[in-house]
């Protein structure tokens, strides 16, 4: 079985060759694409950039030189989805093949799961706040001691939409509230939250686009966002393709949409993220990128679809996509980055 997230991804890449249509407030660079597939970014406390990619495994930019991990420095898998760090400075990155941790330039590998392939295509490594490991793969969730692994049962809530088989497991992303609740992003089940002892669901039914939830964000107002990707979309039949997904907002009394926004109602929304001043970020498949203030929403002619994003100690916003690579800079300016750069 092709794995769902590279049948996702071909339909979000452009071509080079429509670069030229961009807004004039993109500055072009030279050289080549970081990479065809970019999942995501990620700045360590040493001030290192990393990026993952889907065939070309981990980009590290030091701050002169760019340099890429792949199987043959001891990566399990060339397909890095996610990156963080742990207290003391490792860094974790989710493969394609279980899960990877890096120490003074030395990857250890760890397989979740011998007999199972889903269990190995993990999605995200998420270090809790109080330093415990969550694992999101196409398989459910496991936690992870440092050694082994363990599966953590997720109740499945009733659902009165269609569940596509080859994602039924999938956790999208695994994040954890201010007041400790963690929440799981799941693809067909919506969003659950853990709070250490019961579980709770927020599903289509409670007023979301979509039961196939991609991520999960907190505003600094209390509230939740949530993105979510078109169900429809895997129907085999054409005509049949086209539903609600994008992003709603859970506020203290009820679940809200932006009509305003055609991409945030009727498009696949694969990230928000909130930045170091408390700006929420949403990109979408097919309309750039808008930054929210807390009162309205600035638009970004993103050329391609984003996948992850990060802050830098500098000011610079990086976007992570199907297409390459680009941040917006300190000065507000939308940049293509190559190899090359531009890296300031």
């Amino acid at each position: 079985m092709k794995p769902f997230i590279l049948i996702l991804l071909s339909t979000l890449s452009i071509s080079c060759d429509s670069q030229e249509k961009i807004s004039n407030t993109l500055k072009a660079s030279n050289g080549s694409q970081i990479a065809q597939y970019v999942t995501s970014a990620f700045q360590d406390s040493k001030g290192n950039l990393w990026f993952g990619t889907i065939a070309k495994g981990i980009a590290r930019y030091n701050g002169n030189t760019l340099r890429y991990f792949t199987t043959e420095d001891g990566l399990p898998s060339d397909r890095v989805i996610s990156v963080c760090e742990d207290q003391v400075g490792v860094l974790w990155f989710a493969t394609g093949h279980g899960i990877s941790s890096l120490k003074d330039e030395k990857f250890t590998n760890y397989v979740v799961k011998e007999d199972h392939p889903l269990s190995n295509m993990v999605s995200q490594v998420f270090i809790d706040q109080n330093g415990e490991f969550w694992i999101g793969t196409w398989n459910g969730v496991y936690t992870f001691d440092g050694q082994s692994f363990s599966a953590f049962a997720i109740p499945y809530p009733e659902v009165d939409t269609p569940i596509n088989p080859d994602t039924q497991n999938w956790i999208t992303e695994i994040n954890q509230a201010p007041n400790g609740k963690l929440w799981f992003a799941r693809d067909g089940y919506g969003a659950c939250a853990f709070d250490g002892t019961s579980f709770s669901h927020v599903l289509k039914k409670d007023g979301l686009h979509s039961n196939n939830i991609t991520d999960i964000e907190f505003d600094q107002d209390g509230s939740i966002w949530f993105a979510s990707r078109v169900a429809e979309k895997d129907n085999p039949e054409p005509a049949k393709k086209s539903g609600a997904g994008g992003v709603n907002k859970w506020t203290p009394n009820n679940i809200i949409s932006f009509p305003e926004i055609e991409a945030f109602n009727r498009d696949d929304v694969y990230q928000i993220y909130k930045d170091n001043s408390n700006y929420i970020w949403i990109s979408t498949v097919k309309n750039g990128v808008y930054k929210y203030d807390g009162k309205s929403f600035r638009h970004y002619a993103v050329p391609i679809s984003i996948m992850g994003m990060t802050n830098d100690k500098k000011g610079n916003l990086w976007l992570a996509g199907a297409g390459g690579l680009y941040k917006i800079n300190k000065h507000d300016e939308l940049e293509n980055v190559s190899t090359l750069g531009p890296w300031d």
